[in-house]
């Protein structure tokens, strides 16, 4: 990872956004700072929650923004609430700053089932455990993650209310004009990673239905921040000159902080049988487009491999912005921010999205 070398911002991406330096991030302080804000929805929601919140996989892309959300949320309600993060392995930089923000640190491997079973209980419990990448070479590992864990931890806190993420992979390829899936689409998986979160929420929705526990099943499609997502990933090539593959054609985003803010604020719809919600941007990006737009920005020239097919993985996230709010950082937003910060080396966290990938095989 690299450190931003000064803050001087792109004239182009300053001109792109005709305010100055306002609305670009400077640094990565500022970055998790503007992450973990939470919106007033779900201060609200929090307000009305009762007992603890405990994130499995805290240590993720995803979780420390998680974290750090929920804490903010719950201390602008007014809550005395613990928030407790789990993951096998924190770096020792993270577990300090999470515990400067008072947020408890447990170290637990998930696999194992003695272990599950000395997790303290909590009332809430944010599951964000699962394995994409390695997955057709690791399917026993992949299948065990993904499916055997849910199992384990449906069980222990089948006295909880669990929000589950997923993915809106388990829809697979839909004809881009639909504008997306929606949750009462049927699952049609491909490949292992795919089949195997689909395993995930039917072991969840089995407990839920078993135990009557309350459960929220996320299926994002795709969360983006500066560090990561098809955005950076798109930012990169066109930065570094190398070409950007057209095949998946089209794209959901949506900022991190929002589908955050969304999945916690799920807590409160969670049911049995499970509430299922799409969090995805309400934009679908070509990736033509975005490429160019990037190389406009960058003063760049970009090329192109493979071409656009008629369907894509796409989710429609119209009902979470019904229930919550609309996205506060459009894609656009996200598209300026990025091409600024990829230039101006900002640090990146080097685990590309395959966003690219038709066939399932991650």
């Amino acid at each position: 990872m690299k450190g931003i070398k000064g803050t001087n911002h792109s004239e182009a991406v300053i001109k792109a956004i005709g305010l100055g330096h306002q609305g670009l991030i400077d640094n990565v302080s500022q970055l998790d700072d503007i992450l973990s804000e939470p919106p007033d929805y779900l201060v609200d929601a929090l307000s009305g929650l009762d007992g603890d919140i405990m994130v499995l996989g805290a240590a993720g892309k995803m979780g420390p923004t998680m974290l750090r959300m929920a804490k903010r949320a719950s201390e602008a309600a007014g809550c005395d609430r613990r928030v407790i993060g789990v993951s096998r392995s924190f770096s020792s930089e993270l577990e300090a700053d999470l515990n400067k923000r008072g947020i408890e640190i447990v170290r637990c491997d998930l696999l194992e089932p003695s272990q599950v079973a000395q997790l303290q209980d909590t009332k809430n419990v944010i599951f964000m455990v699962g394995m994409k990448f390695g997955t057709s070479t690791q399917q026993s590992l992949t299948w065990a993650i993904n499916t055997y864990v849910p199992g384990l931890v449906a069980q222990r806190y089948r006295n909880s209310r669990i929000i589950a993420f997923s993915t809106g992979n388990v829809y697979g390829l839909k004809p881009i004009h639909l504008g997306g899936s929606v949750e009462t689409d049927m699952p049609a998986p491909i490949g292992e990673y795919a089949m195997s979160a689909l395993g995930r929420e039917r072991v969840f929705e089995h407990f839920s239905r078993t135990y009557n526990i309350p459960l929220s099943i996320i299926r994002l499609n795709y969360a983006c921040e500066l560090r990561y997502g098809v955005l950076v990933d798109i930012a990169r090539n066109v930065w570094a000159g190398k070409p950007v593959d057209l095949s998946m054609g089209e794209f959901n985003v949506i900022w991190q902080a929002d589908a955050c803010a969304m999945a916690l604020a799920a807590l409160r719809h969670a049911a049995s049988p499970p509430f299922i919600l799409n969090v995805a941007g309400p934009e679908t990006l070509s990736i033509r487009r975005v490429a160019e737009q990037f190389a406009e920005l960058m003063g760049k020239s970009v090329s192109f491999v493979n071409t656009e097919c008629t369907d894509a993985l796409l989710s429609n996230g119209q009902m979470g912005h019904r229930l919550y709010a609309y996205p506060k950082i459009s894609a656009q937003q996200m598209i300026i921010m990025t091409a600024d910060w990829i230039m101006r080396r900002g640090e990146t966290i080097d685990k590309p999205t395959h966003f690219d990938v038709r066939d399932g095989r991650f």
